[in-house]
């Protein structure tokens, strides 16, 4: 695995995000073979959902001339995205295969294509040909503007469940002592010290302690270190019910999976205001994922951190097993509208669990995940699974004595984006917030002197 881990215009740019030339590693993308759909009057289908076969391109679907979607040999030989023009050609067949038409191999204005990555496009390209411009040695060039999924899927509906590859997942770790470990069919790797890492999972190590910052005006300081682990198994939800006219009756795009995490924090946290973030490792995926003939590029984002809180001077010893799962989306319907979907059911177990002296303290080992489409930013959630502990303390003839409470517990919060427009329906205004999920749960408590 390689150490390196989605905003849509109203209508989707169906393209990288951002403009400017390619990037470097567009220049050197794989070029895949492209679907494009068209309308057709056939009766609507459940379309299947599924992860595209490994060792096998991304179909390029194309739609148009009152046909559905369907498979095409065409494919993205280039994009710039500043011009929006894009180079189309035909993917070569093996000998026996049936000839290609020349309907089939040459692009035509009012085609809508929808690609895998390809040079210039690295998260994919989802476009309507608004003009051919001609041949070039590489294909034909054509010029392009911004679709949506609903002008592909039509009025169709598809639902499924597709699970990440840790393998195609790149990692980038932000301070020292990270480590990285994954596990999927036919390639089995192991976690550190031992631990068989679940097949289909992301494991990673915090290896070496990592201390909070001691600089003068940092909102928290002391010596304090927290160490663990966070492994988690994502998977891709998509749906889509094109069964309205105008726009879809429903759709749903959201990220969810399995989460565990064992971590500890210990020594002396003092106060100092707002809570101090340490993002320790970014991780990012572009999946695609097959809705029939259409290939649906899915950008993954997501930034592992801790972050620790005080208020006075606490001493912790913490350890924290956690277990469970999380879900975050936005879920579409016609007459609701866009509407946020987060859920987390965790549960802990504490290894050790003492506080001493007076004051609050509140560290969590959590991670900021955002879902997309074709380079779009789409839900965004923040999954912090925290310990929260507290201290009392009065003083009597000869000593101080005090009692101490320690809480695990989850909060869950994040937003949908504008750009979800994606999906052919309606627009909205400004960020919908996912709301504040919040459950918490008492690990363990106590009294006698303080220290």
């Amino acid at each position: 695995m390689s150490v390196t881990l989605a905003s849509i215009s109203l209508f989707a740019t169906g393209c990288s995000a951002g403009t400017g030339a390619p990037s470097p590693a567009a220049a050197g993308a794989e070029v895949r073979p492209t679907t494009v759909a068209t309308a057709d009057p056939s009766p609507a289908k459940q379309l299947a959902v599924a992860g595209v076969p490994e060792g096998k391109p991304t179909a390029l679907a194309r739609a148009g001339g009152g046909e559905k979607a369907k498979q095409s040999p065409l494919k993205v030989a280039s994009y710039d995205r500043t011009s929006r023009r894009a180079v189309i050609s035909t993917e070569k067949k093996a000998p026996s295969a049936a000839p290609t038409t020349p309907a089939e191999s040459t692009p035509a204005v009012g085609d809508i294509i929808a690609s895998g990555p390809a040079p210039g496009a690295p998260d994919g390209l989802l476009a309507k040909v608004t003009d051919v411009a001609g041949k070039t040695e590489k294909g034909t060039e054509v010029r392009t503007e911004p679709a949506t999924l609903g002008a592909l899927l039509g009025d169709d509906k598809a639902q499924g469940t597709v699970p990440v590859d840790p393998a195609t997942v790149d990692v980038e770790p932000l301070v020292q002592g990270v480590k990285v470990s994954w596990a999927k069919t036919g390639n089995i790797r192991f976690g550190p010290q031992g631990a068989k890492v679940p097949l289909g999972s992301l494991r990673i190590d915090l290896g070496a302690s990592v201390p909070l910052p001691v600089t003068e005006g940092a909102p928290v300081s002391g010596a304090a270190s927290v160490a663990g682990y966070v492994q988690l198994a994502p998977e891709v939800e998509f749906s889509y019910d094109g069964s309205s006219v105008i726009a879809p009756d429903s759709a749903f795009l959201g990220l969810s999976g399995d989460w565990t995490s064992g971590w500890e924090l210990k020594g002396k946290a003092v106060a100092g205001g707002k809570p101090v973030r340490i993002p320790f490792a970014k991780l990012h995926a572009d999946p695609v994922i097959q809705v029939g003939p259409v290939p649906v590029v899915v950008n993954l984002d997501l930034t592992a951190y801790v972050q620790v809180a005080a208020d006075g001077a606490v001493t912790v010893d913490v350890r924290q097993d956690l277990k469970g799962d999380f879900r975050i989306g936005g879920s579409y319907s016609k007459s609701g509208g866009w509407k946020p979907v987060s859920t987390s059911d965790m549960t802990s177990t504490p290894v050790r669990a003492k506080v001493t002296a007076a004051g609050q303290v509140k560290a969590a080992m959590g991670a900021e995940a955002t879902v997309g489409l074709y380079g779009a930013v789409g839900v965004t959630g923040d999954l912090a699974p925290y310990v929260r502990g507290e201290a009392s303390a009065a003083a009597t003839p000869g000593s101080l004595v005090g009692s101490w409470k320690l809480y695990g517990g989850v909060d869950l919060t994040g937003w949908l984006q504008l750009q979800l427009s994606i999906f052919g329906t309606p627009v909205f205004q400004h960020r919908i917030p996912l709301g504040s999920f919040n459950r918490e749960w008492q690990l363990a408590h106590g009294e006698g002197a303080v220290a």
